[in-house]
């Protein structure tokens, strides 16, 4: 099992800007888009980490964490309260794409769990700010907030990548 959210990049040049990341900070890949917090998206690394696991140890494998931190804003849409999270919803369906390709590759990935399907405190910040779930709640980082929930745009597209069993054409 292993969690995936970003790609690292290195380099032997002194001075490069760093990217950001929970624990391990490479230098800024120019060829990658990054989240609010600097994370570098990368789809192909996972893919790549899938193979190169897959390859050396060839047992089964299951992506147990994968998400996309941002910060969500809670807007009215046809009377409901919302958030239009297209940049999860984005990175979601690269990263799934991905794996499909890695199985096609030949790796046996066994499941996927994203993080998190609700949004919590975020353990790389401590903060509410930096948002993960399909489901919004209404909490700050100042403690205030009612703690009421609200499905993201997000929540009902990953409702029917779970209905399909993955992504469909049209998504690939």
């Amino acid at each position: 099992a292993l969690s995936y959210y970003q790609s690292s990049t290195m380099t032997t040049t002194e001075g490069g800007e760093t990217s950001g990341g929970n624990f391990f900070a490479g230098v800024k890949n120019p060829y990658l888009q990054r989240s609010d917090w600097g994370w570098e998206i990368d789809p192909r690394g996972l893919r790549t980490a899938l193979n190169q696991i897959y390859d050396r140890y060839q047992v089964p494998v299951m992506v147990v964490e994968n998400g996309f931190g941002a910060r969500d804003e809670l807007v009215e849409q046809d009377g409901q309260k919302t958030v239009n999270d297209t940049a999860r919803i984005s990175y979601l369906r690269a990263h799934i794409a991905a794996m499909y390709d890695a199985i096609q590759d030949g790796v046996d990935l066994i499941g996927y769990t994203s993080w998190a399907p609700i949004d919590l405190i975020s353990a790389s910040t401590g903060e509410m700010a930096k948002r993960y779930g399909y489901i919004y709640v209404d909490k700050h980082d100042d403690g205030s907030g009612t703690l009421t929930r609200y499905r993201k745009q997000s929540f009902y597209w990953y409702q029917q990548v779970i209905r399909q069993n993955g992504l469909s054409e049209s998504d690939a």
